[in-house]
């Protein structure tokens, strides 16, 4: 990337200058002709992609490979170091590295939506080459990840062959233009440090003081101080010390911003910018190390150092997985922090808690009764889909709510927050005793789970048994005629119908709601919306009671609201979309179908039909629900949570093979309610 006053001394073996070498006939030999021929920009541009391509090793083994010889060629006096150079002087004068050196790798456009539409767009239509941005022509060269990996691990005494053979071979001034594009760069990634470290979102949840001590403004003077020192031949590792003191600020004062968004709600687009804030100030560290270190096997590191975060950067901006995984990672983190929050309530880790999560699953059930009533009597109507599926989310998303503010619990509404709590614990989590503390709070989860979907399923049986006998004594018919109680046995049936499938997917959308629920208890937290409705004017005092009051309830309750209303909706809407469309889309709510098994079973019983085989079939397919639907939501959220925290995947298995050999030895902790305890009142 830089000259010197005078060439590095390249390391021989036997400490002698090599004699003229020439090049082993191959496919490097025809590379490195048709480089070193090439007629035009465009044809010299191809021939060197074709030339690199041809020195990489597959099996990623550099040495006593085809890039020896090749080095062995060119180091040596003689036709081909001279041809060499001038081919290479002709390519560093018709490439331009300024893109390269300042937006490979970091985000041109301000906000995600943009970035993610240009990345898209990118990908699907095709785009005219740019013959004079050598960022493109390293998009050639490192077109996969394993590629840039592999010049990863080009050792540093061969990379320093490397660097001394393309320094030397080109004519004198030949590096003046990429040195030239170097400090362009440079400038440009403070320009945007400085840009994003003051846009108004950023600015606004910084330390206070003015915008002159604001370390994002004082980094450019730094930044210009080290080059002039740089371009001048001054004390370039006294300006450096004073950059990288400004830079260390800066990320200092990036840490707060972020530590404000954890605690005041995440936006993507501040968390955007802090991205582009750490990328830049990542790079411009790493070019400094180049302009302070001396001339030999320091400046060497420091350039494959920075060409490697260069290439990987260069083929990350690319891609559309990359983008969206970095913005929404701290958000996932935020709502898996609040369902973690949450989940703590739903495990008992004593007889008093145990007690309760019974009582609340018995009112939970009891209520879940007349939600199943009402699901059958809007069936009964054969509405279209579209309202149909309305209603069915209109009276679930009531029926949560009620739960909610009761107190009282749905089973299958706990596998998300309790998989989030554990994945917590599992971060949180140190020393030698670390995997038998956090199988028992898997025992104690479990053996909570259990109890809270056993009281939700007994009650709402019985509840639904007692409400068909009650109809039958006010009206004198059964609630379901024998035909429809019929088809609702059938369709639970996990073997005459998809209800397996169903019952997974229903798993899948109570973990989405849980996601939805964070989401929009954050989304409130970020637009402060409690303290707008706690503060905002009111023509009477009574007004203004309430409109505190609504504030207070809406902080204490939006995470219960956005899930609660969500999952509703999701329950209701997914088996309409699967009417409307044709595809293999219905829910399998293990409650809810409990409820609509014994109001089916009760029917039928009045109505003296015989349908003990369609009884057992319906009951084995409450039996399925009742796995899939808390397996497969604890599952994805335990998933979701562990990549949020970015716990090892290697750590996750050991410690739930932990869990496993606990399951297996002690099998009784899963099952049984917790014994003692602070509160347990034994």
């Amino acid at each position: 990337m830089t000259t010197t006053n005078g060439p590095d001394p390249v390391p021989h073996h036997d400490g002698i200058a090599p004699a003229a070498a020439v090049l082993p006939a191959g496919a490097t030999s025809r590379a490195f002709e048709a480089f070193v021929s090439a007629p035009d920009a465009a044809a010299r541009a191809e021939a060197f992609v074709a030339l690199i391509h041809a020195v990489r090793p597959e099996d990623a083994r550099w040495k006593g490979g085809p890039l020896t010889g090749l080095l062995a060629a060119v180091e040596s006096a003689g036709r081909d170091r001279e041809r060499f150079g001038a081919a290479l002087a002709a390519l560093l004068a018709e490439t331009d590295a300024t893109n390269l050196a300042a937006c490979a790798g970091i985000p041109g456009h301000r906000g995600f939506f943009s970035e993610f539409g240009d990345r898209l767009a990118n990908h699907l239509l095709p785009s005219p080459a740019d013959e004079r941005d050598l960022r493109g022509l390293v998009h050639r060269l490192y077109r996969t990840e394993a590629a840039v990996r592999t010049f990863g691990g080009l050792p540093l005494d061969l990379f320093h062959r490397v660097a001394a053979a393309f320094r030397d071979a080109p004519p004198d001034g030949a590096w003046d233009g990429l040195r030239s594009a170097f400090a362009d760069g440079f400038r440009l990634l403070l320009s945007r440090v400085e840009a994003e470290g003051l846009s108004p979102k950023v600015r606004a949840r910084a330390s206070a003081g003015p915008v002159s001590a604001s370390p994002f403004h004082r980094i450019r003077a730094a930044g210009d101080a080290l080059l002039t020192a740089w371009i001048g031949g001054g004390d370039a590792a006294g300006a450096g010390a004073r950059f990288r003191k400004v830079s260390g600020e800066c990320r200092k004062e990036a840490r707060l911003i972020q530590q404000h968004l954890e605690g005041a709600g995440v936006s993507i687009d501040i968390v955007f910018s802090l991205e582009v804030i750490d990328r830049c100030l990542t790079r411009t560290a790493l070019m400094t190390e180049i302009m302070e270190a001396p001339a030999g096997p320091r400046r060497s590191r420091a350039i494959h150092r920075l060409l490697f975060r260069l290439f990987l950067t260069a083929h990350e901006d690319r891609s559309l997985r990359h983008l969206v995984s970095w913005n929404l990672q701290l958000l996932n983190r935020k709502i898996v922090d609040r369902s973690g929050e949450t989940g703590e309530h739903y495990i008992a880790r004593n007889l008093r808690e145990y007690r309760h999560i019974w009582l609340a699953a018995a009112g939970g059930g009891a209520l879940t009764v007349g939600t199943a009533v009402v699901k059958s009597i809007i069936h009964g109507w054969h509405l279209p889909a579209l309202p149909e599926g309305l209603l069915y989310g209109l009276n679930y998303a009531v029926s949560f709510l009620g739960l909610q503010h009761l107190g009282l619990i749905l089973a299958t509404k706990q596998p998300a927050m309790t998989a989030a709590r554990l994945a917590g614990i599992m971060r949180e989590s140190e020393g030698e005793d670390r995997e038998d503390r956090i199988a028992e709070t898997a025992a104690q989860l479990t053996s909570s789970q259990l109890a809270a979907a056993t009281g939700n399923v007994l009650v709402v049986a019985t509840g639904a048994a007692v409400f068909s006998w009650l109809f039958l004594v006010v009206s004198g018919r059964p609630f379901m005629h024998e035909e429809e109680a019929l088809e609702t046995l059938r369709v639970m049936s996990p073997i005459d119908s998809m209800t397996i499938w169903y019952a997974a997917l229903t798993g899948v959308v109570l973990w989405l709601a849980s996601i939805a629920g964070g989401w929009f208890d954050n989304w409130v937290v970020y637009h402060r919306l409690a303290d707008g409705l706690s503060h905002r004017p009111a023509r009477t005092e009574r007004g203004r009671r309430l409109l505190k009051k609504a504030g207070r309830a809406l902080s204490r309750h939006a995470s219960g609201w956005g899930t609660n209303v969500s999952l509703g909706f999701m329950l209701g809407m997914v088996p309409e979309i699967g009417r409307f469309t044709g595809l293999p889309a219905d829910v399998r709510h293990v409650t809810l179908n409990t409820g609509i098994v014994s109001l089916a079973a009760s029917a039928g019983v009045e109505t003296g039909a015989n349908q003990l085989v369609w009884l057992v079939r319906a009951i084995a397919g409450i039996g399925v629900m009742f796995v899939l639907n808390l397996s497969v939501s604890f599952g994805c959220s335990l998933f979701s949570a562990a990549r949020a925290y970015e716990l090892p995947a290697d750590d996750v298995r050991g410690i739930l093979k932990g869990i496993g050999r606990r399951l297996v030895r002690r099998p009784l902790e899963f099952v049984r309610p917790p014994r003692g305890g602070p509160g347990s009142g034994e």
